[in-house]
């Protein structure tokens, strides 16, 4: 892809537009007559001029209906979006494929997968992603032992992955085996320019601050802080979206910008929306 050079002679560089949290099954918002999540979305696209979208996450509970809104969103925006799945994404809750595996297997091999296939926006500039997946990094490790990190209980509280995701492994195995994956991809690209996109946080700006009664032991599920190392390891990491925290927040660091730009829950939106909130989620930048 190349810079758009205009008749006055001004030269616009590729728009990146980031977005994550979707949860279009579950939330709960106002549309006005014949619009639709996709229509909304879409026209924003074009209004912001965004070239690429990237998507970091949990569009749905059924990876089914998060693959054709993939696939419909790209035919109706008419530029490329590129995704990583998020846990929601590999819910078991409502089909009978209860191998987390077979539906990343499924996702690796669609067209908008980053995992194994990094993206070249240009000579300069590449996309880097994987989910990722927690490692009980972010958690109070004095308070808590990795063997109840992996009972996923809290009191009378549960994390939701427990009874819905099952990859027949330890999380820290699915995470480290991602994380190798993701140094693979990182290495074919180190000459270029990275954007990172993970689901997962990987910085702890993007955690609940401890102490705090519950995310003592419910960070455990919000980052893998494993993965901080690529940080050091690659320099030419410029940009890093993260979702699954449904934080909507943009941290600058010497020449690096982490973004969570996620659309997140409605329940939590005193605007309910869809047009309002996707304006206030979707972060774009210039290349």
């Amino acid at each position: 892809m190349k810079d758009k050079v205009f008749a006055e002679g001004f030269i616009i560089s590729m728009r990146i537009g980031t977005l994550s949290d979707l949860h279009i099954d579950r939330n709960k918002w106002e549309l006005e007559d014949g619009e639709t999540t996709l229509s909304i979305l879409s026209t924003l696209i074009k209004e912001k001029a965004v070239d690429v979208l990237l998507i970091a996450g949990d569009i749905s509970n059924h990876y089914l209906e998060s693959h054709a809104f993939l696939e419909k969103l790209a035919e109706e925006s008419r530029i490329p979006v590129k995704f990583v799945p998020g846990n929601h994404d590999y819910w078991a809750k409502e089909h009978d494929i209860t191998d987390s595996h077979e539906i990343n297997d499924f996702f690796n091999k669609q067209s908008y997968s980053l995992v194994g296939k990094p993206y070249d926006i240009d000579d300069n500039w590449a996309v880097v992603g994987t989910p990722g997946w927690y490692d009980y990094g972010y958690a109070d490790q004095d308070k808590y032992s990795e063997a109840q990190f992996e009972k996923k209980k809290y009191g009378f509280a549960s994390w939701n992955d427990l009874h819905f995701v099952n990859w027949n492994q330890k999380d820290k195995d699915v995470s480290q085996a991602m994380l190798n994956q993701l140094y693979r991809d990182l290495h074919s690209v180190k000459d270029k320019k990275i954007i990172l996109m993970t689901h997962v946080a990987t910085h702890p700006e993007f955690v609940v601050p401890l102490p705090h009664r519950i995310y003592n032991y419910a960070n455990a599920f919000l980052g893998a802080k494993g993965y901080e190392a690529v940080y050091n390891d690659f320099e030419s990491i410029k940009y890093s979206i993260m979702g699954h925290v449904h934080f909507r927040k943009v941290v600058r660091e010497s020449e690096r910008t982490f973004i969570s730009p996620c659309l997140g829950s409605s329940k939590h939106w005193t605007d309910k929306r869809l047009k309002n909130q996707l304006e206030k989620s979707l972060v774009t930048f210039d290349l």
